[in-house]
């Protein structure tokens, strides 16, 4: 059974529909509820939830921002050329414009945040298998 099975209905927000929109830019199933979706604040807020071992490709966000809200679960999150950091309930991540980076669930566990982002994203490679599954083996930090 996997990890943290509550976030599947959602901590906070709903759970949302399947994220079809956004599938190409994900390994594994993820859903996604939009909260704030305002173009005259060109911030958008949503709640992501994925499913144990979903992550998203490494991205970038141009002329913005990406900060995480972490509200459940367990999961990661990479900038390049840095080590990997678990993520679990209560933690913050700000990344800041032009910085590639990926965030995802731990294999088994399921994984929420609110994901407050401005500017464009630039959607770049997967995240590999092989490198995922070594995040096993990282000592956390």
């Amino acid at each position: 059974m996997a990890g943290f099975e509550e976030v599947k209905t959602g901590v906070i927000f709903p759970i949302g529909e399947k994220n079809a929109a956004y599938a190409q830019y994900f390994s594994g199933q993820s859903y996604l509820k939009t909260l704030i979706a305002d173009p005259e604040i060109n911030v958008g807020v949503a709640n992501v939830t994925f499913e144990p071992g979903c992550r998203n490709n490494w991205h970038i966000h141009h002329d913005g921002f990406q900060l995480l809200l972490v509200t459940g679960g367990e999961g990661w999150y990479q900038e390049a050329g840095q080590l990997p950091r678990t993520l679990k309930a209560g933690d913050v991540v700000v990344t800041r414009g032009g910085v590639k980076h990926w965030h995802g669930a731990a294999r088994n566990a399921w994984f929420e945040h609110i994901a407050i982002t401005a500017g464009q994203a630039e959607w770049l490679e997967p995240v590999s298998d092989e490198a995922y599954f070594a995040l096993d083996n990282q000592e956390e930090n």
